[in-house]
Protein backbone atom coordinates (compact mmCIF):
# COMPACT_ATOMS: atom_id res chain seq x y z
CA UNK A 1 0.00 0.00 0.00
CA UNK A 2 1.38 3.56 -1.42
CA UNK A 3 2.18 5.57 1.60
CA UNK A 4 1.70 9.17 1.20
CA UNK A 5 3.49 12.43 3.03
CA UNK A 6 1.84 14.15 5.79
CA UNK A 7 0.85 16.83 3.00
CA UNK A 8 -0.18 15.25 0.73
CA UNK A 9 -2.73 13.71 3.39
CA UNK A 10 -4.18 17.15 4.44
CA UNK A 11 -3.57 18.16 0.72
CA UNK A 12 -5.99 15.83 -0.13
CA UNK A 13 -8.39 16.19 2.74
CA UNK A 14 -8.70 20.17 2.37
CA UNK A 15 -8.78 19.93 -1.70
CA UNK A 16 -12.02 17.40 -1.16
CA UNK A 17 -13.50 19.41 1.32
CA UNK A 18 -13.06 22.79 -1.04
CA UNK A 19 -15.60 20.96 -3.77
CA UNK A 20 -17.97 21.11 -1.40
CA UNK A 21 -20.79 18.41 -0.23
CA UNK A 22 -20.67 16.45 2.53
CA UNK A 23 -17.36 13.80 3.36
CA UNK A 24 -18.65 10.35 5.13
CA UNK A 25 -16.16 9.37 7.13
CA UNK A 26 -16.46 5.90 9.12
CA UNK A 27 -14.10 5.42 12.15
CA UNK A 28 -11.80 2.69 12.78
CA UNK A 29 -10.16 1.06 15.60
CA UNK A 30 -7.09 -0.25 13.92
CA UNK A 31 -5.12 -0.63 10.74
CA UNK A 32 -6.92 -3.20 9.85
CA UNK A 33 -10.24 -1.39 10.02
CA UNK A 34 -8.98 1.32 7.90
CA UNK A 35 -7.96 -1.25 5.40
CA UNK A 36 -11.66 -2.28 5.42
CA UNK A 37 -12.77 1.71 5.14
CA UNK A 38 -10.54 2.24 2.17
CA UNK A 39 -11.86 -0.94 0.44
CA UNK A 40 -15.26 -0.36 0.94
CA UNK A 41 -14.50 2.84 -1.28
CA UNK A 42 -14.88 6.23 0.90
CA UNK A 43 -12.62 8.94 0.77
CA UNK A 44 -11.54 9.04 4.75
CA UNK A 45 -11.32 7.24 7.80
CA UNK A 46 -12.05 7.99 11.00
CA UNK A 47 -9.68 7.37 14.15
CA UNK A 48 -11.52 7.01 17.00
CA UNK A 49 -10.55 7.20 20.54
CA UNK A 50 -13.41 5.27 22.01
CA UNK A 51 -12.19 2.49 18.95
CA UNK A 52 -8.81 2.67 19.82
CA UNK A 53 -8.98 2.72 23.67
CA UNK A 54 -11.23 -0.67 22.96
CA UNK A 55 -8.89 -2.53 20.57
CA UNK A 56 -5.33 -1.64 22.47
CA UNK A 57 -6.79 -1.49 26.26
CA UNK A 58 -10.19 -3.58 26.15
CA UNK A 59 -11.46 -0.56 28.35
CA UNK A 60 -14.03 2.18 28.06
CA UNK A 61 -13.11 5.69 26.73
CA UNK A 62 -12.52 7.08 30.18
CA UNK A 63 -9.15 8.93 29.03
CA UNK A 64 -6.67 6.10 29.73
CA UNK A 65 -5.08 6.54 25.94
CA UNK A 66 -2.03 8.62 26.37
CA UNK A 67 -0.86 10.80 23.76
CA UNK A 68 2.38 8.47 21.98
CA UNK A 69 -0.09 5.77 21.95
CA UNK A 70 -2.72 7.66 20.45
CA UNK A 71 -0.08 9.32 17.98
CA UNK A 72 1.72 5.84 17.47
CA UNK A 73 -2.04 4.80 16.28
CA UNK A 74 -2.12 7.17 14.23
CA UNK A 75 1.18 6.62 12.51
CA UNK A 76 -0.41 2.71 12.06
CA UNK A 77 -3.53 4.28 10.34
CA UNK A 78 -1.43 6.51 8.02
CA UNK A 79 1.18 3.61 6.86
CA UNK A 80 -1.93 1.08 6.02
CA UNK A 81 -4.52 2.98 4.66
CA UNK A 82 -4.46 4.91 1.34
CA UNK A 83 -7.00 7.70 2.73
CA UNK A 84 -6.70 11.23 4.70
CA UNK A 85 -6.82 9.91 8.47
CA UNK A 86 -8.76 12.60 10.59
CA UNK A 87 -8.02 11.90 13.90
CA UNK A 88 -8.98 12.21 17.96
CA UNK A 89 -6.72 14.06 19.70
CA UNK A 90 -8.59 13.97 22.89
CA UNK A 91 -7.86 17.25 25.38
CA UNK A 92 -4.25 17.87 23.59
CA UNK A 93 -2.93 15.71 26.78
CA UNK A 94 -2.38 18.37 28.83
CA UNK A 95 -1.09 22.60 28.74
CA UNK A 96 -0.32 24.51 26.12
CA UNK A 97 3.28 22.67 25.42
CA UNK A 98 1.23 19.46 25.78
CA UNK A 99 -0.73 20.59 23.20
CA UNK A 100 1.86 22.09 20.63
CA UNK A 101 3.82 18.60 21.14
CA UNK A 102 0.72 16.42 20.34
CA UNK A 103 0.29 18.77 16.87
CA UNK A 104 3.52 17.70 16.49
CA UNK A 105 3.54 14.22 16.83
CA UNK A 106 0.23 14.06 14.68
CA UNK A 107 1.68 15.83 11.94
CA UNK A 108 4.83 13.85 11.90
CA UNK A 109 2.86 10.86 11.80
CA UNK A 110 1.21 12.25 8.81
CA UNK A 111 -2.55 12.75 10.00
CA UNK A 112 -4.47 14.61 7.72
CA UNK A 113 -6.70 16.31 10.30
CA UNK A 114 -7.36 16.29 14.69
CA UNK A 115 -9.79 17.49 16.78
CA UNK A 116 -8.87 18.73 20.00
CA UNK A 117 -11.95 18.49 23.06
CA UNK A 118 -12.79 21.37 25.70
CA UNK A 119 -13.23 18.80 28.30
CA UNK A 120 -11.63 18.43 32.00
CA UNK A 121 -8.98 15.72 31.84
CA UNK A 122 -9.14 12.71 32.51
CA UNK A 123 -11.46 13.50 29.34
CA UNK A 124 -14.69 10.27 28.87
CA UNK A 125 -16.70 9.61 25.87
CA UNK A 126 -18.71 12.27 24.25
CA UNK A 127 -22.19 10.26 24.94
CA UNK A 128 -21.29 9.31 28.52
CA UNK A 129 -23.08 11.25 31.40
CA UNK A 130 -20.75 13.18 33.65
CA UNK A 131 -18.77 15.44 31.03
CA UNK A 132 -16.78 18.09 32.95
CA UNK A 133 -15.41 21.23 30.80
CA UNK A 134 -12.70 23.49 31.09
CA UNK A 135 -13.82 26.71 30.72
CA UNK A 136 -14.32 28.47 27.54
CA UNK A 137 -10.93 30.37 27.82
CA UNK A 138 -9.16 27.45 28.75
CA UNK A 139 -10.45 25.65 25.36
CA UNK A 140 -9.95 29.05 23.49
CA UNK A 141 -6.66 28.72 24.74
CA UNK A 142 -5.90 25.53 23.40
CA UNK A 143 -7.22 25.98 20.36
CA UNK A 144 -4.77 28.77 19.61
CA UNK A 145 -1.57 26.93 21.02
CA UNK A 146 -2.42 23.95 18.26
CA UNK A 147 -2.74 26.71 15.37
CA UNK A 148 0.65 28.07 16.46
CA UNK A 149 1.67 24.94 16.54
CA UNK A 150 0.66 24.12 13.41
CA UNK A 151 1.80 27.41 11.72
CA UNK A 152 5.28 26.66 13.32
CA UNK A 153 5.47 22.91 11.09
CA UNK A 154 4.13 25.17 7.82
CA UNK A 155 1.89 22.15 7.73
CA UNK A 156 -1.40 21.64 6.19
CA UNK A 157 -2.77 19.81 8.89
CA UNK A 158 -6.32 20.39 9.70
CA UNK A 159 -7.59 21.79 12.68
CA UNK A 160 -11.13 21.05 14.59
CA UNK A 161 -12.16 22.55 17.39
CA UNK A 162 -14.51 20.33 19.33
CA UNK A 163 -17.04 21.19 22.20
CA UNK A 164 -18.71 18.24 24.45
CA UNK A 165 -21.08 21.23 26.13
CA UNK A 166 -24.43 19.61 24.41
CA UNK A 167 -25.02 17.35 27.10
CA UNK A 168 -24.29 18.97 29.90
CA UNK A 169 -24.83 22.78 29.21
CA UNK A 170 -27.34 23.01 26.63
CA UNK A 171 -27.73 23.55 23.00
CA UNK A 172 -26.95 27.52 23.24
CA UNK A 173 -24.39 26.93 25.37
CA UNK A 174 -22.48 24.59 22.81
CA UNK A 175 -23.20 27.02 19.82
CA UNK A 176 -21.20 29.99 21.47
CA UNK A 177 -18.60 28.00 22.93
CA UNK A 178 -18.31 26.79 18.90
CA UNK A 179 -18.25 30.29 17.15
CA UNK A 180 -15.61 31.15 19.75
CA UNK A 181 -13.66 27.96 18.60
CA UNK A 182 -14.10 28.73 15.21
CA UNK A 183 -12.54 32.41 15.92
CA UNK A 184 -9.14 31.18 16.81
CA UNK A 185 -8.26 30.22 12.81
CA UNK A 186 -9.58 26.51 13.47
CA UNK A 187 -10.22 25.00 9.85
CA UNK A 188 -13.72 23.50 11.38
CA UNK A 189 -15.79 22.81 14.23
CA UNK A 190 -17.57 19.98 15.82
CA UNK A 191 -20.63 19.69 18.73
CA UNK A 192 -20.45 16.52 20.14
CA UNK A 193 -22.88 13.89 21.85
CA UNK A 194 -25.75 14.62 19.45
CA UNK A 195 -28.12 12.17 20.37
CA UNK A 196 -31.33 13.52 18.29
CA UNK A 197 -32.07 14.96 15.25
CA UNK A 198 -33.30 17.90 16.87
CA UNK A 199 -30.02 18.67 17.97
CA UNK A 200 -28.41 17.95 14.95
CA UNK A 201 -30.84 20.82 13.12
CA UNK A 202 -30.54 23.10 15.86
CA UNK A 203 -26.56 22.94 15.16
CA UNK A 204 -27.31 23.30 11.64
CA UNK A 205 -29.28 26.47 12.17
CA UNK A 206 -27.29 28.29 14.82
CA UNK A 207 -23.81 27.22 13.49
CA UNK A 208 -22.67 28.69 9.98
CA UNK A 209 -19.60 27.59 8.22
CA UNK A 210 -17.28 24.40 8.00
CA UNK A 211 -18.79 21.89 10.33
CA UNK A 212 -18.39 18.02 11.63
CA UNK A 213 -20.84 15.80 12.94
CA UNK A 214 -20.40 12.70 14.46
CA UNK A 215 -23.24 10.09 14.78
CA UNK A 216 -23.55 7.06 16.90
CA UNK A 217 -25.49 4.16 15.79
CA UNK A 218 -28.65 3.36 17.33
CA UNK A 219 -29.51 7.33 18.38
CA UNK A 220 -32.43 9.18 16.98
CA UNK A 221 -29.76 11.57 15.39
CA UNK A 222 -28.46 8.42 13.46
CA UNK A 223 -31.61 7.90 11.77
CA UNK A 224 -30.06 10.90 9.50
CA UNK A 225 -29.53 10.47 5.73
CA UNK A 226 -26.15 11.73 4.33
CA UNK A 227 -28.19 13.79 2.14
CA UNK A 228 -30.20 15.49 5.03
CA UNK A 229 -26.91 16.14 6.99
CA UNK A 230 -25.25 17.73 3.78
CA UNK A 231 -28.92 19.69 2.88
CA UNK A 232 -28.00 21.02 6.17
CA UNK A 233 -24.58 22.55 5.73
CA UNK A 234 -22.09 19.32 7.44
CA UNK A 235 -18.99 19.21 5.91
CA UNK A 236 -17.52 16.25 7.54
CA UNK A 237 -20.29 13.36 9.27
CA UNK A 238 -18.51 10.64 11.43
CA UNK A 239 -19.32 7.16 11.81
CA UNK A 240 -17.08 6.58 14.91
CA UNK A 241 -18.42 3.25 15.63
CA UNK A 242 -20.03 1.93 13.03
CA UNK A 243 -17.38 -0.69 12.16
CA UNK A 244 -16.34 -1.32 15.52
CA UNK A 245 -20.07 -2.59 16.56
CA UNK A 246 -19.95 -4.41 13.19
CA UNK A 247 -17.27 -6.22 13.96
CA UNK A 248 -18.02 -6.83 17.90
CA UNK A 249 -21.24 -8.35 16.33
CA UNK A 250 -19.14 -10.75 14.26
CA UNK A 251 -17.08 -11.70 16.10
CA UNK A 252 -19.23 -12.49 18.79
CA UNK A 253 -21.28 -14.95 16.39
CA UNK A 254 -18.60 -16.73 14.90
CA UNK A 255 -17.33 -17.37 18.49
CA UNK A 256 -20.46 -18.54 19.59
CA UNK A 257 -21.00 -21.04 16.60
CA UNK A 258 -17.44 -22.24 16.84
CA UNK A 259 -18.35 -23.12 20.87
CA UNK A 260 -21.40 -24.84 20.13
CA UNK A 261 -20.61 -26.74 16.60
CA UNK A 262 -17.14 -27.52 17.64
CA UNK A 263 -15.77 -26.36 14.65
CA UNK A 264 -15.88 -23.35 12.29
CA UNK A 265 -18.98 -22.12 10.33
CA UNK A 266 -19.02 -24.28 6.50
CA UNK A 267 -19.44 -20.79 5.46
CA UNK A 268 -17.99 -17.99 7.03
CA UNK A 269 -18.83 -14.35 6.57
CA UNK A 270 -15.35 -13.74 5.29
CA UNK A 271 -12.46 -15.69 3.64
CA UNK A 272 -8.90 -16.61 4.08
CA UNK A 273 -9.14 -14.70 0.22
CA UNK A 274 -11.13 -11.68 1.35
CA UNK A 275 -8.49 -11.62 4.46
CA UNK A 276 -5.41 -11.98 1.74
CA UNK A 277 -7.03 -8.94 0.00
CA UNK A 278 -7.65 -6.58 2.36
CA UNK A 279 -3.67 -6.34 3.93
CA UNK A 280 -2.80 -6.73 0.27
CA UNK A 281 -0.48 -10.43 0.76
CA UNK A 282 0.05 -10.25 -2.69
CA UNK A 283 1.65 -6.90 -2.76
CA UNK A 284 3.92 -8.27 -0.06
CA UNK A 285 4.69 -11.30 -1.87
CA UNK A 286 5.62 -9.52 -5.49
CA UNK A 287 7.34 -7.13 -3.71
CA UNK A 288 9.61 -9.81 -1.59
CA UNK A 289 9.88 -12.07 -4.60
CA UNK A 290 11.45 -9.26 -6.85
CA UNK A 291 14.06 -8.31 -3.98
CA UNK A 292 15.02 -12.11 -3.35
CA UNK A 293 18.58 -12.78 -3.39
CA UNK A 294 19.56 -14.38 -6.58
CA UNK A 295 22.69 -15.48 -5.05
Amino acid sequence: MRQNGLLDGAARLRARLSRGGILACPGAADALSARLVADAGFGAVYMTGLGVTASRLGTPDLGLMTQSEMAEQARAFVRACDLPVIADADTGYGGPLNVRRTVQEYAQAGVAALHLEDQETPKRCGQLAGVRLVSRAQAVGRLRAAVAARDEMQTDTLLIGRTDALQPEGLAAALDRAHAYRGTGVDLVFVDGVKTRAEVEGIARGLEGPKVVSLVDGTDAASLTLSELDDMGFSVALYAVTALFGAIAGARAALLDLRQNQHPAALPPATYADYAKIVGLSEHQHFAHLHEDEG
